[in-house]
């Protein structure tokens, strides 16, 4: 049976060249990079190298960058970092928006009960926060906004240049989960009004339990972690040199490569929609998010009447991979937060279905793919 992967906001394949980089690392010598031999001085060079790949890729200093174990590692550092230093100076109000990933969600509920409070501003019918309502949340007690750039569920973007302004002018930390859109949109950090960013290799065809943590220079922060002077005492910890390398290695791919990316990608999602509209006639298919101000590689759409974990259960014994967007619990669904917090309909929210692309799919994989999706629709409604 064919199968098809449709599930790349979730994690991507390695690209071959990233691999061939880890590879060659990880048959070498070896050697920790906080060793003074010369084993370990390769070690710090690959690290290094890696650093400046990437601060390059995102227009900041190689110093600002903190290698971590991905994004959820990120998000948790610069919130409990950040709301730790802040504290300092008598600063305990966070700011977060309802459609946040549960890295920060969960990560803001720890740190209400350790006496922070926390304000989750609501999102609009498509997902995304209005700085409007940043401005209108920050109070003196104010120390923190955490709000992501792109949405992992529905691919909304977040207008995040108005809320760091917002931010900046109130004298208040922004930090930005940049997970879902890194290697698909251009950052220029030193020109951003952002002070934390968070980044995951997995999501651009790089190595799994590898991230980044871009933290402004001057920025206060406090370490969550601690047992070593590694990455300038930010995160302690011998490095995976192997996974910073492949980091590196896919950063590359995507710089050379995102205006093509970004071209293909949006071509899919859209060439997906009318395939599956085509396909299914007889079903009304909504699109949950804002289709034009958006991640070009993901489509959250209902197809109302049909439940999600029906159909979740039927493209996968079909061979096609795709998500809730949400969190499997105790073998039972979980339904979306994000589409909760966009306020969808009942029918829309328990028929919705999340589809993200990347590398090797192809327009005639969606036109076999949708033809798939139109048997099992008539199938399950037959037997509704």
């Amino acid at each position: 049976m064919k199968s098809y992967y449709f599930d790349h906001a979730a994690t991507t394949p390695m690209h071959p060249e990233v691999a061939s980089a880890m590879l060659t690392i990880m048959q070498g010598s070896g050697g920790n990079p906080s060793s003074m031999h010369a084993f370990g001085r390769e070690a710090k060079l690959q690290v290094s190298r890696a650093r400046d790949t990437i601060a390059a890729a995102l227009g900041c200093k190689p110093t600002e960058l903190v290698f971590t174990s991905g994004g959820t590692e990120s998000d948790n550092a610069a919130v409990i970092g950040a709301a730790m230093a802040m504290r300092k100076l008598g600063k305990t109000h966070i700011i977060t928006s309802t459609a946040e990933h549960h890295a920060v969600l969960h990560t803001c509920e720890f740190l209400s009960r350790e006496g922070f409070s926390v304000t989750y501003l609501p999102v609009d019918g498509t997902g995304k926060v209005s700085p409007e309502d940043v401005a209108a949340a920050i109070t003196p007690e104010t120390g923190l906004i955490t709000i992501m750039h792109g949405n992992n569920e529905v691919g909304t973007l977040n207008p995040i240049e108005a809320i760091g302004a917002v931010a900046k002018a109130q004298g208040v930390l922004f930090h930005v989960d940049a997970v879902q859109s890194f290697g698909l949109l251009d950052y220029r950090l030193q020109q951003l009004p952002v002070d934390f960013m968070s980044f995951s290799a997995h999501k651009i065809n790089g190595p799994q339990g590898v991230g980044a943590l871009y933290i402004a220079n001057g920025t206060p922060f406090e370490p969550i972690a601690h047992g070593g002077s590694q990455e300038r005492k930010r995160r302690p910890g011998t490095e995976n040199v192997a996974g910073i390398a492949g980091f590196a290695k896919a950063v590359d791919i995507c710089v050379n490569n995102r205006a093509e990316k970004q071209l293909s990608m949006d071509k899919l999602r859209k060439e997906w929609i009318e395939r599956l509209k085509t396909a299914l006639p007889d079903v009304e298919i909504v699109v949950n998010g804002d289709e034009n101000n958006s991640l070009p590689h993901i489509i959250n759409l209902s197809f109302i009447g049909i439940d999600t974990e029906t159909m979740l259960m039927s493209l996968d014994l079909a061979g096609i991979a795709a998500s809730s967007g949400s969190a499997c619990t105790s073998g039972a669904l979980e339904r979306s937060h994000v589409l909760r917090a966009m306020n969808l309909s009942e029918e829309r929210l328990n028929s919705a279905v999340r589809f993200s692309f990347g590398l090797g799919n192809t327009v005639e994989e969606l036109e076999d793919a949708a033809k798939i999706v139109g048997t099992i629709s008539a199938r399950v409604r037959t037997n509704v």
